[in-house]
Formats: structure tokens, sequence, C-alpha cells
């Protein structure tokens, strides 16, 4: 039997334990896909790279397994470059294979520099040399992907990848490595002295986890009982201390009211595996003139990049947790768990708990989006995983649709880019098929993404697709429009989308009232056979306050 390049990098990768492998097929990346397939790696065919791109980068997030996307040479590449740099952005561990153009093809109309392009946009440039170092290359690119958290694009030669590998006669003589996982780094014992010291000292201390805490959710809980302080995450981290009493929710221009203030009233903030950015901090109006700032992070680089702090640690979150709690000597420490801050909490702790002001927005333009939010919230499963798309409708989802735990929210955010939810929501649907998913988008995202609908459909995704439909790019109607500025450009007469929905075989409810929402009870209490689309009219909210923060920041 004679072993291709192709066959060699599918069936390494297989064996080193990639999770799911999502693309679009063509002649470039035809072989190595199957070759994943024939690994045992699930393969999934969306309409566009795109979609693809943001799925693997949502699967990977969801599950803590490194996916893969495959894409054909040049345009197929480029198709896909904004979802990679999403990834690459958010620190996704994920494995582009990205066939590339042979070295004598100098007048391809493929041919493109891939490595320029992917690099430019923070991924990592790998690429299979020859027959000879192939499994050497794929092992590294691996090894990168998942011990630095990078996402790697492999580029894979169409003459290198044809060619023949040398001394294999079958699969069965492959001698892949066994990669032993990466012992969490510790922080220096200095380090954990000075964060216990100024914990011990704390009287209203506040922990805001981000991305790099999402697996240390107990260690951060305990360690926050030890000391009193009151918790929050990031957005990305939303859901990492839900049920826990003393949980302020998302921090940042999400947050509550009451989040905010507490937050800003604190004696000492640490911010763990969470950058403490103008997003989480609100241009750093939550961190008080006197407060004490501490940040915990994996990277050197990463430690006061945003922020000036008084004290940077660099280890793992959950080994500095478990460190800092032993180093605290004594009885656990009251700090800001008050009985007044307690009661607080539990009775407007979550937006839906605070009164509409302004009032209820239902009227001629359609629902308020606090309304059909707090109205889906009540419908819906608790058991759901949400995913988010971006502008100005986001923070209604994110706020008010409360998640069981952190891998029930995916929020593709980091490069801001519209028309990713619901990609998102595909890879979350396969990662975590147990659960409901509910992709939230806006009209402009969905009208972006809506071939991907027919790939919810195709696979049977019994998922939820919100649309917060407003008629229009509503971040720039907002922002411009108060100033006088024409905004015919990004607004648009009403697009029926439920009927777009139903085209792709999906059932549909269109909501213009709290009444409307009976449509979205009945397809929950019934057999789910197919996907739903709900088509919310919704009324303008006249700006959100997040937006607000967001164009602050450009």
């Amino acid at each position: 039997m004679i072993v291709t390049v192709a066959e060699l990098v599918g069936t390494v990768l297989g064996r080193l334990g990639v999770g799911h492998a999502f693309g679009v097929v063509g002649s470039g990346n035809f072989h190595v896909t199957n070759a994943l397939r024939a690994a045992g790696v699930p393969f999934t065919a969306t309409r566009h790279e795109a979609g693809a791109a943001t799925a693997a980068d949502a699967h990977a997030r969801t599950t803590g397994v490194p996916a893969v996307l495959s894409v054909h040479q040049g345009c197929g590449l480029t198709n896909a470059l904004t979802g990679i740099t999403e990834a690459a952005k958010s620190r996704t561990p994920l494995l582009v294979l990205a066939a590339d153009t042979g070295g004598a093809a100098v007048r391809s109309n493929f041919r493109i520099d891939q490595d320029a392009l992917v690099t430019a946009v923070g991924a990592v440039a790998e690429r299979v040399h020859s027959p000879g170092s192939a499994l050497a290359d794929t092992v590294r690119a691996y090894r990168t992907a998942v011990e630095q958290r990078r996402t790697v694009v492999l580029n894979l030669p169409l003459d290198v990848q044809a060619a023949d590998v040398p001394e294999i006669g079958s699969l069965a003589d492959l001698d892949v490595p066994e990669l032993a996982p990466l012992a969490p780094p510790r922080p220096a014992a200095s380090s954990v002295a000075a964060l216990a010291a100024a914990l011990a000292g704390a009287r209203r201390p506040v922990f805001v986890a981000g991305r790099g805490a999402r697996n240390a959710g107990p260690e951060l809980a305990g360690l926050a009982q030890r000391c009193g302080a009151l918790l929050a995450t990031s957005a990305v981290a939303n859901g990492l201390f839900t049920g826990n009493p003393w949980s302020l929710g998302i921090s940042g221009g999400f947050a509550t009211r009451l989040a905010a203030e507490l937050i800003a009233d604190a004696d000492v903030v640490v911010g763990w595996g969470c950058a403490l950015n103008m997003w989480t901090m609100r241009h750093g109006a939550l961190i008080g003139a006197d407060a004490t700032v501490v940040q915990v992070d994996l990277d050197a680089d990463a430690l006061g990049a945003h922020r000036p702090v008084d004290l940077g640690i660099l280890g793992d979150v959950a080994a500095t947790a478990a460190d800092v709690a032993v180093a605290l000597d004594g009885d656990d420490r009251p700090g800001y768990r008050t009985d007044d801050v307690r009661a607080r909490i539990a009775a407007h702790g979550r937006w839906r708990d605070v009164p509409l002001d302004p009032p209820d927005l239902t009227g001629p333009e359609g629902i308020d989006p606090r309304v059909l939010s707090t109205g889906l919230d009540d419908v819906l499963p608790a058991e759901r995983s949400v995913t988010v798309d971006s502008g100005n409708f986001m923070g209604y989802p994110a706020a008010y649709l409360g998640v069981p735990d952190e891998a029930g929210f995916c929020f593709t955010q980091g490069f801001q880019s519209i028309g990713l939810g619901l990609f998102t929501g595909i890879g979350v649907a396969l990662a975590r098929p147990d659960r409901l998913t509910v992709a939230a988008l806006g009209d402009g995202g969905a009208l972006m993404a809506a071939a991907e609908l027919e790939t919810v459909a195709r696979l049977g995704i019994a998922m939820v697709v919100v649309v917060y439909d407003d008629r229009g790019y509503g971040a720039e109607v907002h922002h411009f429009g108060p100033g006088g500025d024409d905004i015919a450009t990004v607004v648009f007469p009403e697009t029926d989308i439920a009927a777009i929905g139903r085209g792709y075989g999906f059932d549909t409810v269109t909501v213009r009232t709290p009444a409307d929402l009976a449509g979205v009870r009945d397809w929950v209490d019934g057999p789910r056979t197919r996907p739903l689309l709900v088509d919310a009219k919704i009324a303008s909210d006249g700006g959100s306050w997040w937006l607000a923060e967001a164009f602050r920041g450009h």
C-alpha cells in the first residue's frame, strides 16, 4: 500500500485526538478531508468557508478539544479568513488544513502568499515541506495549537500532498508520538504571598474571571469564599458562576447597575485570565481610584496590556487560586459578603429583575427587546447553549438569557464581525447535542449568514434561531442618526425572515407582541422535529448603552 502525504496528515491528526472537522471540500482538500474521516474524525460540510471556520472555533471553545477546518487553496482560505481571524484573536486551539498551490504552479489562479495572509491576521503559518518531514510538520502544528493555544494554518502544497511518503508501507506503520499534556504552570511563591496579603487586607474584593478562567470555576469560588470576594466574569466567561449567590454576572457594558456599582466600589480587583480591557472595565470606570488591581494570566505579554496593574502574576488560573487559598491563614473573611449585599444581589442581580427604564417600548414597531428576551428566558429550557452575534441587539440575549455554566455561552466577538452568530451556533450544537442551542442574531447578521440555515436543516439540528430584526444596521443607525447624518445606507425595508427560514426547512414564528411567544412555547413542548426560527420584529431602543461604550473606544 502506498501512503500519500495527504493520507498521513489526516491520519496523524486523528490519532493525536483532534475533535470535529468542518469545511467546504474542493479538489485541493478532498483527499486530506477523507483521510481525516477515515481516521475517525467527524466532518461537517457547511455552505461557506466562513461558516465552517467559526463553527470549528465554537466547537473547540465548547469542548476544549482542538477542532479542524479544511479549506481549498487560495479562495477557500480567503473565504474563511474572518472566522480564522476571530479564532486567532481569541487564542482558540484550531488546526486549519489549507491546500496550497504547488511550487511550480507560479501562474495558478489560486496562487497567493498564504503564509503572509494568515500571519497578518494573527494566526500561525505552518507548512508540510516534504514527504520526509510530513509527520514532524504535522505534529509541530498540532503542538503549537494545543500547547500555545494558537490558531495554526497548516499549508499543504498540492504537489507535496500527492507525493508518496518514503519507508511507510501502510497507515498502520505510522509511528505517531504520544504527547503528554503540559502541566499547568504554577505561580512564583512570592506572587502567591503578595496576592494572599492583598486579599487578607481587602474589605471589598471582587474577582473578574475571563476566558483563561473557564476551567477554574471551583478553585476561584473556593478562594472567593476564603477572602469574601464577589464574583463576576467577562462576557466570554459568562455562566462560570451560575447559581452562586455572590455572582454579579457579566462585568462591563452588559453589567447590571448593581454589578457596576459594587465592582466600582471594590478596594481590590483581581482579573483572572481576564484582559481587564475597555469592554470588561468600561474604559476603566469600573475600577475605583484607590483600588488595588491584580492580574493573573498564563501569558506574560497579557499582564498590564490594557491598563496598569499593581500586581501581575504569571501562572495558571486554577493553580494560582488554589495556592493562594492555602496561603490565606485563619478563618474565612467576610470581605464584601454582607447580608445587605447578598439581599441586593438576590433582588436586582439579573437584568430581568430590574424594572424597565425606559418603560416597555412594545408598540407599532414591534416588541421591546427586553420583553422579548425575558419571555424567551421563561419559555426556553434551562439546559441551553446560547450563542450571540454582534450588533446593537447583542446585550439583550447575553444579559437576559440565563445559561447553566460557562460551556453554555459562546461569544465569538474577538474580531467584532457581524454574521458569525449562526455559525457559532452550529459548532456549539454539534459539541453539546444534549442541550438546546439558541443562536441570537440581528437581521443584518442573519441575512449575511443565511446560507448556513440549510446546514442546520440538513443536519437535523433542533436548535432555535432568534432574529432581533430592527430593519437595519442598528449600531450605525443609533450612532450616526442622532447627529443628523444621512442613514439611508444602513436602513432597509422590512424583510419576511420567517419566510426565508421556511424555505430552508425551519419551523417559524413571527413575534411582534409578548402574546406571540406562545408559538415558541408550542415548539418547545412539541416534538422539535425541525429547527425553529423566531423572526422577532423589535422596537427601537434608541441605541443600547453597551453600543455607546463600544463607540467610545473607536
